[in-house]
């Protein structure tokens, strides 16, 4: 199958699939106000939104947590492709207007992947499965395109990070950020989760992993998936700031490389 340019897949991607998973979380809080209803209007015809314009692919898929395979969630990803090796997607717990924003992803070719140093490639998982077992969709698009998209995806490596885990708090996003992971071989995800992904979308997983056959995948680069060799990676709360703290800001050194 002759390989389409990125341009040509973002034109065939945008306004596919969606409206048909509503949100996990109902936050509290008043009903917007009439006042509120008219900035709102008035905003979104006024305002340039050019980053929100960029995005152009819908993905559909299923992450857990670094370190709890049981904590298992769908998660819809509007993907931006930034070049031919970096794309990034902002995730939310449903398709609907009222979906939360649950985190970001950002997705980068083997290439880019491979000059990782070790400790970075620990906390990135590999996408092979996902395409090759079906379980990562993007809804609405016909045969063609979805196969010459999932082929650009196969061999990605992505880094995930949720900051509402809206499969435990229903009402509010609370705590830190959770690295989660992609699923990387059969029996691993819950059948109910896909069963019920598929009955909305109207698809059979079964169906599109058949078509996705011819799809070529390389091996998995060491350090991808690190979950696999009991290698577990989560945030903790610590006093200044952490690994980040290193070079020079825009201001000065990082505090915590300050000489006495």
């Amino acid at each position: 199958m002759k390989r389409l340019p990125l341009a040509t897949l973002s034109l065939l991607l945008v306004g596919c699939g969606g409206n048909n998973s509503p949100a996990n979380v109902h936050a509290p809080g008043a009903p917007a106000s009439a006042s509120l209803q008219v900035l709102e209007t008035g905003a979104a015809a006024l305002q340039a939104r050019p980053p929100i314009d960029a995005i152009s692919a819908y993905l559909d898929g299923f992450h857990f947590y670094n370190g709890d395979q049981n904590g298992q969630m769908e998660a819809h990803h509007y993907v931006t492709v930034l070049n031919e090796d970096v794309m990034q997607a902002v995730i939310y717990d449903g398709n609907t207007r009222d979906a939360k924003l649950m985190g970001v992803e950002y997705i980068i070719s083997e290439r880019l992947y491979k000059t990782l140093p070790p400790e970075e490639k620990k906390l990135w998982h590999s996408h092979q499965y996902e395409v090759k077992s079906g379980s990562l969709i993007a809804p609405g698009l016909p045969a063609t395109a979805d196969h010459a998209l999932m082929k650009r995806i196969a061999n990605t490596y992505g880094k995930t990070w949720h900051t509402w885990h809206t499969d435990r708090d229903k009402a509010l996003p609370l705590g830190i950020p959770a690295l989660m992971m992609g699923f990387t071989a059969d029996g691993q995800l819950d059948p109910r989760l896909l069963a019920d992904r598929d009955k909305r979308f109207d698809i059979e997983t079964k169906t599109i992993r058949a078509e996705r056959a011819d799809i070529v995948t390389h091996p998995v680069v060491p350090g991808a998936n690190a979950w696999e060799q009991g290698q577990v990676i989560q945030l903790k709360r610590v006093a200044g700031g952490g690994e980040h703290a290193h070079g020079e800001t825009h201001f000065a050194p990082a505090e915590q490389l300050k000489k006495p």
